[in-house]
């Protein structure tokens, strides 16, 4: 079943543009969504979950009509928000359980869920720490285990990894590799790093000034880029760079500076020696390559900027918005829990044996 749509969807702040006249089709299994910071990607799923309306545009999930029945699709959907959104004052084990129950479920099974996803992500045994003295990494994974505890439909991921070591990386993404090819949830992960989408998901949208720069199954992309040529040049590298741009080419380079060089059609092994050449450099490393996701991203990236230069990322937030206008946009959204303790939470207490 598809799980998500969106149909000339457009947002706007003010004066600008977070997503514009978006139309796509996600379908199940993992999707990633991945665009640099400010592309409107986490724009999108608070739209689809309601809590940013669109200016323009139809959305659905799940079969379902964002702006007739949002709280049925809220119920529906695991949310794994980019901020921490955790309440002062309560345990682990508390928090994620009233996180079931806001979805739904009775006290008795909200609790018994909450000690098992805790499990699952690695929290069993801090589950009745409280919240506040857990590290990055475990909130990252307490964040994961309150989107899970209602068992969702579909699982929205927001930047999963963000802020994690390497270790505790790795082992999100193996949570979120068995979440999606194991346990068969549909999920949709959002983020600015390739590796992230690339180790997890099958399909990508890549996403650019809130507009839809390339969407498909990663192989499928890859399978269609550019001929990709890998270069090292003895020299300066940024004049070859710089020579290459000028000629319509786009080029990126890796961390151990080989540049990767997307060739038209028209262009050959022996015109890049030409511009070399011609600026006083020597071509030491050359070869074919295959092409990477990174690729994709890059070529997509240049292309709709038509600048050539996919290095160009911006870092802004959602469409310049301040932090009082995106909480005064985003009303409702789980965060604001955090500024305190709702009425009616059980005390850290009253939950403290296992059921």
């Amino acid at each position: 079943m598809l799980s998500v749509e969106l149909d000339h969807v457009s947002v706007r702040y003010g004066r600008q543009w977070a997503l514009r006249d978006v139309s796509v089709t996600l379908p199940a299994g993992a999707v990633g969504l991945l665009g640099p910071n400010g592309a409107g990607k986490s724009t999108l799923l608070k739209s689809l979950l309601g809590f940013v309306r669109p200016d323009e545009g139809v959305m659905r999930v799940l079969g379902l009509d964002v702006a007739a029945a949002p709280l049925q699709i809220r119920s529906r959907i695991g949310y794994m928000p980019e901020s921490d959104s955790h309440i002062p004052g309560m345990n682990a084990v508390t928090f994620v359980a009233y996180c079931g129950e806001l979805s739904g479920l009775p006290r008795a099974d909200a609790m018994q869920r909450a000690h098992e996803v805790l499990y699952y992500v690695g929290l069993g045994e801090a589950r009745y720490r409280n919240v506040e003295t857990y590290s990055t990494g475990m909130k990252q994974r307490i964040k994961l285990a309150q989107a899970l505890v209602h068992d969702p439909d579909l699982l929205f991921l927001d930047e999963p990894t963000n802020g994690m070591d390497p270790r505790g990386r790795d082992e999100m993404l193996e949570l979120v590799r068995d979440i999606a090819h194991n346990k068969g949830l549909n999920l949709i992960l959002s983020s600015h790093l390739l590796p992230d989408v690339e180790q997890t998901c099958e399909h990508v949208v890549v996403l650019d000034q809130g507009r839809i720069a390339t969407q498909g199954p990663i192989e499928a992309l890859k399978g269609h880029a550019t001929r990709i040529v890998e270069v090292r040049v003895k020299g300066d590298p940024d004049t070859f760079v710089s020579a290459l741009r000028a000629a319509g080419v786009s080029t990126h380079a890796d961390e151990e500076g080989v540049m990767r060089v997307f060739m038209p059609d028209d262009r050959d092994a022996q015109w890049l020696f030409q511009i070399a050449s011609q600026h006083g450099l020597q071509v030491r490393h050359l070869r074919v390559s295959v092409p990477t996701l990174e690729d994709v991203f890059a070529a997509a990236i240049a292309n709709g900027r038509g600048t050539g230069d996919p290095d160009q990322m911006t870092n802004q937030r959602d469409a310049g918005m301040s932090d009082a206008d995106a909480n005064r946009r985003h009303a409702g959204l789980p965060e604001q829990i955090a500024n305190g303790r709702p009425a009616g939470l059980p005390d850290n207490g009253d939950v403290r044996a296992d059921t």
